[in-house]
C-alpha cells in the first residue's frame, strides 16, 4: 500500500512562522511599554522645555540702515596770492581754532606794493587839496567878472577828476593791504587739518584748482547721513511732527556702544532712481567716535510704544502660519496661532493670539505634541536646589566623619 504524504511548501511554512511571532509580540508589548509612557515617566511622553511668560513691554519702533559720516563744515584751503611759501605752521591731524595762523607767504613784495599805492594817494590828495584851493579862488574872482565862467569850470572840472582819482588810489591801498594780508593764510572754520601738500619754499599760486595746501574738517558736531525706503515717509512725517527723533549709530570697531543724536534733516524728494529718502542725523561727537567717511549701523527711533512681546525663539513656523506652544496650567502644550507685528533684539512684538501672563515655550519645541504634557526645566547656569545641596552637605559631613573615627 502506498501512504499518501501532503507536504507544505517552504514559503507557506516561514509565513505561518512569522505571523505566529507577530502575535506573541502584540500581546507582550502594552506591558512592556505601558501606561508609564502615557503618564510622562521615563518611557517619554513629558518634552523637556524652558517657558517665559508673555509681558507688556517697551519695544521701540525703529527704522535700521546703513549711513556715511559727514562733516557739517570742510574747507579746502588754497592760497589767494602767488608767492614763495615762508612758514608752515601747523602739522597734519592738528586741531585747530577759527582764525588760527596755517601758513605764511613771504610778505615782502605785498609790502612794497603797499607802500607804492600809499604814495600815490597821497600825491594825489596834495593835488586835490590844490585844486579845492584853486576853485575857492576862482570863485571869488567870477562873481567880480574877472575869470570867465568857461574858466571856472574848467579849474572845477579839475578838481572832481582829482577826486576820483583820489578814491581810485584808496581802492588800490585798500587792495594792496588786503593782498597782504593773504600773505598769512588762517583757518576759516575750527576742525581737524588732513594732509599737508606743501612745504617751505614751494611757490604757491593765486586760485589754484589743483590740490588744496590742506584740507580742514569738522568733527564736533558732525553729520551721519543715511537712506530709508520710501514707504516710511508717512511714518516718518507722522512721528517727526510730534517731537524730535532719536538716531542712534555704532561705528564699526570693538567697542559697539552707539552714539547718540537727532534727526535734523529729511530730504524734500525721493531719489527715483533708488526709491529712498535721504535723511541726516546730527551728533555732538564729542569723543571723536565718528569720522569722516566712516560707515556705521544707523538706528533711528520712531517712537517707544509698550506692547505685549516674547522671545523671538518662542515662534515658530508652519504652512498655515507662525504659531507658539502655550503651557496650560495642567502642564500640558497647546498649539496657538499669533500675529506678529514686528521683531526688535529679540523681541517678537504680538497683536493677535496671547495675552500677558500666558506661558510660551522658547526652547525644546521640537519635542513638543499639542495636548501632551511638557517638563518644564531650568535655564543652564541655574542654582542648584537646596535638596541637593543639603544632601551634598550631609554626604560631606559624613564622609568627614568617618575619617576622623580611628582605625581598630
Amino acid at each position: 500500500m502506498f501512504r499518501i504524504v501532503r507536504r507544505f511548501p517552504a514559503t507557506a511554512t516561514l509565513l505561518l512562522g512569522s505571523l505566529l511571532v507577530t502575535a506573541g509580540c502584540g500581546d507582550s508589548a502594552p506591558k512592556a511599554g505601558g501606561g508609564k509612557a502615557a503618564k510622562g515617566g521615563k518611557g517619554g511622553g513629558a518634552a523637556p522645555v524652558l517657558v517665559t511668560q508673555a509681558q507688556n513691554k517697551v519695544v521701540p519702533l525703529v527704522i535700521e540702515a546703513i549711513g556715511a559720516v559727514e562733516p557739517i563744515r570742510t574747507t579746502a584751503i588754497r592760497s589767494q596770492v602767488t608767492g614763495i611759501l615762508l612758514k608752515r605752521v601747523i602739522r597734519e591731524g592738528q586741531d585747530v581754532k577759527e582764525g588760527d595762523l596755517l601758513f605764511e607767504i613771504d610778505p615782502r613784495p605785498f609790502r612794497n606794493a603797499l607802500l607804492s599805492a600809499e604814495a600815490d594817494l597821497q600825491k594825489a590828495r596834495v593835488q586835490l587839496e590844490t585844486a579845492r584851493a584853486q576853485v575857492e579862488r576862482y570863485r571869488s574872482l567870477t562873481t567880480d567878472q574877472m575869470v570867465s565862467k568857461e574858466q571856472f569850470e574848467k579849474i572845477t572840472d579839475a578838481a572832481r577828476a582829482l577826486e576820483a582819482e583820489v578814491t581810485a588810489d584808496e581802492s588800490r591801498v585798500a587792495n594792496a593791504r588786503l593782498q597782504l594780508e593773504y600773505c598769512s593764510i588762517r583757518a576759516p572754520l575750527a576742525g581737524r587739518t588732513g594732509n599737508i601738500n606743501v612745504h617751505e619754499g614751494d611757490i604757491v599760486r593765486a586760485n589754484d584748482s589743483g590740490t588744496p595746501l590742506v584740507t580742514i574738517n569738522q568733527l564736533s558736531p558732525i553729520y551721519v547721513t543715511f537712506g530709508v525706503p520710501q514707504q516710511y515717509l508717512a511714518a516718518l512725517t507722522r512721528y517727526r511732527s510730534t517731537g524730535t527723533l532719536r538716531v542712534a549709530v555704532v561705528p564699526p570697531g570693538l567697542d559697539e556702544k552707539p552714539e547718540q543724536g537727532e534727526l535734523t534733516f529729511l530730504d524734500n524728494t525721493v531719489d527715483s532712481a533708488t526709491g529712498t529718502l535721504k535723511l541726516k542725523g546730527t551728533f555732538p561727537n564729542s569723543s571723536h567716535r565718528l569720522w569722516p567717511g566712516q560707515f556705521a549701523t544707523v538706528t533711528l527711533t520712531l517712537a517707544t510704544p509698550q506692547v505685549l512681546a516674547i522671545p523671538g525663539s518662542a515662534i515658530q513656523n508652519s504652512q498655515s502660519g507662525q504659531y507658539v506652544y502655550v503651557v496650560k496650567p495642567d502642564r500640558t502644550a497647546e498649539l496657538r496661532p499669533v500675529v506678529i507685528e514686528r521683531q526688535h533684539e529679540g523681541d517678537a512684538v504680538i497683536t493677535r493670539g496671547l495675552t500677558a501672563g500666558e506661558t510660551v515655550v522658547i526652547e525644546g519645541q521640537l519635542r513638543v505634541i499639542a495636548g501632551a504634557p511638557v517638563d518644564i526645566k531650568s535655564p543652564a547656569g541655574a542654582p542648584p536646589s537646596r535638596e541637593g545641596e543639603g544632601g551634598g552637605g550631609a554626604k560631606k559631613k559624613k564622609k568627614s566623619a568617618e575619617k576622623e573615627q580611628p582605625s581598630s
